[in-house]
């Protein structure tokens, strides 16, 4: 049955690189997305599958009851673009000025549209419910997911399953990871207030900006204090703005920075420390400060054992040489939020190819992927799903386990 729907799906490649060329030449931004959700819909509706639409906002959830007793399973892809202009030279350029699918969610709806019509046309042979979860606003806080999640698109799901494809591993390789996925992300603005006055006479002034420079120093030793060795965090100031005059001392200082953990109490340990050290430095200069510390989302965490399932069907999907165990990612993704309620795992898949271009890195103007990447995707999400949902009986070698 497996490899039957392998090469249904490999039939289907020219309508699901037609797709995905469709949605980027016409990219919608974070909780902008008009036309792609449609799109969407309409697919999956014309499929003869459950469809809700305007779920969370923007998203589309698409539900396949099989025709025999189980367990429930999500599949899930964003569809949202960025503010970045296009630069490539190719006939799919996006024709939006100023927006492009730069991290490649064209791909993922594309490659799970093309999942969602290979399982339609065997429904009666599956044994539970797959739910089909097209995701808008990843990029954006807040993202889709926790809005999609508010809105029940994960009622009656058992399990879901996720998927990148990453430019900067080599078209046909598949990466899973157990346990921690991805980091968490929280950003942070720390306003230090002080009191101006004239460059030639600093002993009149409390000022801000050396306080603020002091304080960014002082946030490296949370890391290299606070946090233990056998554990990873990151504190980065990315924005320092104060004053704008060369004989003026300022009323104020802002930075703004990202904090990046994958423990909880870390992560606790962190916000903690950083008000603490951002007040008492201000407080040893005479200054005030406000803190303002936003947590984005959480880390990814892969369920184990669904990672290893994940990790085999990939082997016989792809080639056991093309499967590696991936590291955790620093980069966040709100698919954790999905995870918080339910096991889940998120695996990457590769989408590199110099051959083609396909050398840059996510949100570059440049970005593109080998389109190949979205039939490992989907062989891995039907394979891994329909495994699942028979508890191991189904496996893509031709029959049953």
């Amino acid at each position: 049955m497996i490899e039957k729907l392998f090469t249904q799906l490999e039939e289907l490649y020219p309508e699901m690189v037609d797709i995905r060329r469709d949605l980027h030449m016409h990219p919608e931004l974070s909780h902008e997305e008009v036309r792609t959700p449609e799109k969407v819909a309409a697919f999956l509706t014309e499929l003869g599958i459950e469809v809700r639409t305007d779920v969370g906002g923007r998203g589309v959830v698409g539900t396949l009851k099989g025709g025999k007793p189980g367990k429930t399973i999500a599949l899930r892809a964003d569809f949202d673009a960025l503010p970045i202009q296009d630069e490539k030279d190719v006939d799919y350029k996006s024709q939006v000025p100023g927006v492009m699918h730069a991290c490649g969610h064209d791909l993922h709806t594309a490659g799970l549209l093309g999942v969602a019509k290979v399982l339609s046309s065997v429904r009666d042979e599956i044994p539970g419910t797959i739910v089909f979860i097209h995701q808008f606003a990843e990029e954006l806080t807040p993202g889709g997911a926790k809005l999609m999640m508010e809105d029940g698109c994960l009622d009656g799901v058992d399990m879901i399953y996720g998927a990148h494809v990453m430019a900067d591993e080599p078209y046909g390789t598949v990466g899973v990871c157990g346990g921690y996925a991805s980091s968490a992300q929280d950003d942070f603005e720390i306003e230090v207030l002080g009191q101006g006055g004239h460059g030639s006479s600093p002993h009149t002034a409390v000022d801000p900006l050396v306080t603020a420079s002091q304080l960014v120093v002082n946030l490296q030793q949370i890391v290299s204090r606070r946090v233990s060795p056998l554990q990873s965090a990151a504190v980065t100031v990315g924005s320092f703005h104060s004053g704008d005059a060369t004989n003026i001392i300022p009323d104020k200082a802002v930075i703004k920075g990202t904090v990046r953990t994958y423990d909880a109490d870390v992560r606790d340990t962190v916000e903690h420390a950083m008000k603490q050290i951002a007040k008492s430095t201000c407080e040893a200069a005479g200054a005030s400060v406000n803190v303002d510390y936003v947590r984005d989302c959480p880390s990814m965490y892969n369920d184990a054992n669904e990672a290893n399932r994940v990790m085999e069907m990939a082997k016989l999907a792809v080639g056991v040489d093309q499967v590696q165990e991936m590291a955790p990612m620093t980069g966040s993704e709100d698919f954790a939020f999905y995870q918080e309620e339910i096991p889940g795992v998120y695996f990457i898949a590769g989408g590199q190819n110099p051959d083609i271009g396909a050398v840059y890195p996510h949100h570059h103007p440049m970005f593109n992927a080998d389109e190949r990447a979205m039939l490992n995707v989907g062989k891995v999400f039907i394979s891994s799903a329909l495994n699942y949902l028979s508890d191991g009986e189904i496996v893509p070698n031709g029959g049953q386990g």
